[in-house]
């Protein structure tokens, strides 16, 4: 089953969220460290992966009777965005470079465990897991989610420093927390009716 729409929102939702993630600060952080393309590569496997948890995830909330997972999709969809919009900023995370690392391999793989590590239990990868329950279309959510990861990735990593320079990330957070907030309202009146 595949739907472009379910991909599309799912897109919509986790490619704000995740610009002003510490995870993505730590690959900018190593992409001006190493050559983009290994560390996007790297990130992007990590993120890939994730999606999978999550979706795999969304699957088990599935099995749940439909009003509890209605109920659960949307307190998470409420704390996300509570997170995000009343949450501090986060600083990023210094990432610990080995010394002389030159390979392309080494680059992958420092890439993809500083970004595997940093997104466990993410705003990103629980907001997948709940669109993966609420719209029970894991491969059209996954694709959604793995394209608004890796394209953020490759974002942040070919034009990251002249972002930051114009878009604050307190922007970024706010209006992906408030996108989060009307998916949860979405869902209260869901449930009221």
């Amino acid at each position: 089953m595949w739907s472009l729409t379910t991909a599309a929102v799912t897109f919509a939702v986790i490619f704000p969220a995740e610009l002003p993630d510490k995870s993505l600060l730590a690959s900018l952080v190593l992409g001006t460290r190493f050559r983009t393309l290994p560390v996007w590569l790297g990130a992007s496997a990590a993120f890939v992966v994730h999606v999978v948890i999550a979706v795999a995830a969304g699957g088990l909330l599935r099995l749940l009777p439909s009003t509890v997972v209605d109920i659960v999709v949307t307190v998470l969809f409420a704390l996300g965005a509570a997170l995000l919009l009343l949450g501090r900023e986060e600083e990023a995370d210094e990432v610990d470079v080995p010394a002389g690392v030159t390979s392309t391999a080494r680059m992958f793989w420092t890439s993809f465990g500083v970004v595997f590590v940093g997104e466990w239990g993410d705003i990103t990868q629980l907001a997948t897991a709940n669109l993966a329950a609420r719209y029970d279309d894991p491969l059209s959510v996954g694709v959604g989610a793995g394209l608004a990861l890796v394209s953020v990735a490759g974002l942040v990593l070919l034009a990251g420093n002249k972002i930051l320079q114009r878009v604050p990330l307190a922007l970024v957070r706010r209006g992906a927390g408030l996108l989060l907030a009307v998916l949860a309202l979405a869902g209260l009146v869901q449930l009221l009716r």
